[in-house]
């Protein structure tokens, strides 16, 4: 289905001319052509220029980043202590080589502003064998009740500016070696959370206890800076016996709610918002909604029940709001929330089970992870849930009535259309294996037969012999168009995407390494070092996206000790340049997202691949 007259959903909103004055002042960036409405400014991060200079036998990759508060014509110089390399000023890209060079130069970048050069940049990050390690260190392990013994392992990672010095922290999630799929029994060890900075140094250690179990499905951690005070925040589900990063039990430090099986479905259950500098938990609430009868959610013994999915919008346009969900298989509860003045508020709450907000017939439709997105091009975002989506005010927007699923991408998949389009596969052996549709009404443009519990699905330009992303799953053998077309043979895997070399197609992220799509076979551009994926055979990174340097995406895995999160930055020259991603508000929820149970790569809210525009300048502004 063609909408001619819908415009690319965010893409317009970002090509928006907004003000000058008082608002340039206060961070935004000036736009040159004047469209038919303003767009809204969104709070983002106030970052740094995140220089990274990437070490290759033949010199160092120096990249950085365009800032969304930069002005369009902003220009570049690059220093290696203090002495500038580049003859003239770098225009076309935000990266540059410089040959030679021994791994342990120290560069600066300096911007060039209305032809005037600004100070110094941060001291770039030296990447000295192609990739940098941040030192972390695992918890103690233990044992359970019934006498099983469990240590710890490096799990999924976030990222956020804990401190306000505006580089990205990581805050990354340890899982013990018992961890659980809700489907089994068994006790497991705690979940424990740390925040760590680039140089190693643990800021802050949260045992969520014994009292929230261990698994992919239980712990969906957001970080974000939801009030604007330009540090952010880290939400999590917690109960009795957590205890904070100021070493503070929340609730009864005694209580132990497990049952005989290690399920955990009797006592308190709270939403807590940590600091993220300190770990301190600085709110807690009760957790929306209360699990009730355990077997109204499709189960007796506690699977359904403790399906958690979490994701961060932009509900107002603006400012950023936390949403905390339960349930996809039967029953399902979405809570959007404020955190402001150190108070949490609840912005609205969608059930199934209510009728107020249309939510009839919605029940059994989300899928093991959610997407966060403009989707009907009002300024503000929706959340895509499965087979359904919630508007912006907590009111059901569309569902498909197709059930349940592995896998969803939500993007700009076909530039030759306005707005964005949504992809994903179908678990259910009667419902269609793949779908293609259109996020602003819920309307199929395309759809495979039934086949199977198809479990994969990607959505991401692949290959250039095609004008926009291709689709692919792990029931099917084509990539395909966004007509449904095939288009040649499918990757050889069907995991995660990263843009890694210097063109705009993007590559495959599987396991422990990136490949480049060929219309015969897979050419290996990267292997990780001594690193492990995460999640069984979900083969994911502990994270993925847009972190340091340039647009391009950098992977970190969790070294095989556990001892490090090992980051890997692109040593490869592009000609392209992009905003940062970390200031497009789509990507950005998107790597806030990316833990969310069954994990997946983000995408932006405009295309990016081949024969794209010229990327869109964000209207942005930061705290």
């Amino acid at each position: 289905m063609q909408h001619p007259h819908r415009r690319h959903g965010r893409a317009r909103l970002l090509l928006a001319t907004v003000l000058t004055g008082a608002l340039a002042a206060a961070g935004l960036t000036a736009l040159t052509a004047a469209p038919a409405q303003a767009a809204t400014a969104r709070q983002v991060e106030r970052l740094d220029r995140g220089v990274v200079s990437v070490h290759t036998d033949a010199g160092n990759l120096v990249s950085w980043r365009w800032l969304g508060t930069d002005p369009n014509d902003v220009s570049f110089n690059v220093y290696r202590a203090g002495t500038r390399v580049n003859s003239a000023p770098v225009t076309g890209s935000t990266n540059y080589f410089h040959s030679g060079a021994p791994a342990q130069a120290d560069y600066t970048v300096r911007a060039i502003v209305g032809g005037v050069e600004q100070g110094d940049s941060a001291n770039a990050i030296q990447f000295r064998a192609g990739y940098k390690d941040v030192a972390i260190t695992p918890p103690a392990g233990g044992t359970t009740p019934d006498g099983v013994a469990y240590t710890y392992e490096a799990n999924d990672a976030s990222v956020g500016d804990l401190d306000g010095d505006g580089a990205p922290d990581f805050v990354l999630k340890w899982q013990p070696t018992n961890a659980k799929d809700n489907s089994q029994s068994g006790y497991t060890g705690n979940t424990v959370i740390d925040g760590v900075k680039l140089d190693g140094t643990r800021l802050w250690r949260v045992d969520l206890g014994r009292n929230i179990r261990s698994g992919a499905h239980y712990t969906q951690f957001q970080v974000y800076d939801y009030d604007g005070d330009g540090r952010a925040e880290v939400a999590a589900k917690t109960s009795d016996g957590t205890v904070d990063g100021a070493g503070t039990v929340i609730g009864s430090s005694s209580a132990d709610h497990r049952n005989s099986s290690g399920y955990v479905l009797s006592g308190p259950e709270y939403l807590t918002m940590f600091d993220g500098l300190t770990g301190r938990a600085m709110g807690t609430v009760d957790y929306v909604p209360a699990r009730g009868t355990v077997s109204s959610w499709g189960d007796s013994y506690g699977n359904r029940v403790d399906r958690f999915l979490a994701g961060t919008a932009y509900l107002d346009g603006r400012r950023p709001s936390l949403v905390m969900a339960r349930g996809y298989y039967t029953r399902t509860v979405l809570a959007a929330w404020d955190w402001r003045g150190g108070a949490f508020t609840r912005r609205w709450t969608f059930d199934t089970n209510s009728s107020t907000n249309t939510g009839k017939g919605y029940d059994g439709q989300g899928s093991h992870s959610l997407s966060v997105g403009d989707v009907d091009n009002d300024g503000k975002d929706e959340i895509v849930y499965g087979a359904m989506a919630v508007d912006d005010n907590g009111n059901a927007l569309w569902t498909t009535r197709t059930g349940h699923g592995d896998a969803q991408h939500l993007g700009d998949l076909d530039p030759g259309t306005s707005g964005l389009e949504y992809f994903k596969v179908s678990e259910s052996t009667s419902q269609p294996a793949e779908l293609y549709i259109d996020p602003a009404d819920g309307a199929i443009r395309w759809k495979l037969a039934a086949c199977c519990d198809n479990g994969r699905g990607v959505a991401g330009d692949v290959y250039a012999g095609n004008d926009g992303a291709e689709v692919w799953s792990a029931s099917d053998t084509s990539i395909r168009d966004e007509a449904g077309a095939a288009k040649g043979r499918e990757p050889s895997s069907v995991n995660f995407l990263s843009w890694w070399d210097g063109d705009t197609t993007r590559e495959l992220l599987d396991g422990t390494h990136i490949d480049k799509y060929g219309t015969s076979s897979d050419t290996r551009l990267l292997t990780g070092s001594s690193v492990h994926s995460n999640n069984g055979t979900k083969a994911t990174p502990a994270l993925s996206g847009d972190l340091f340097g340039d647009w391009r995406e950098e992977v970190v895995w969790a070294t095989g000790d556990n001892r490090a999160l090992r980051i890997y930055s692109t040593p490869l020259e592009t000609g392209t340049r992009i905003t940062t991603l970390l200031h497009d508000t789509m990507y950005r929820t998107g790597l806030a997202w990316q833990n969310t149970a069954y994990n997946q790569p983000p995408h932006p809210s405009f295309f990016i691949g081949t024969g794209m525009p010229t990327a869109p300048r964000p209207t942005v502004y930061t705290p």
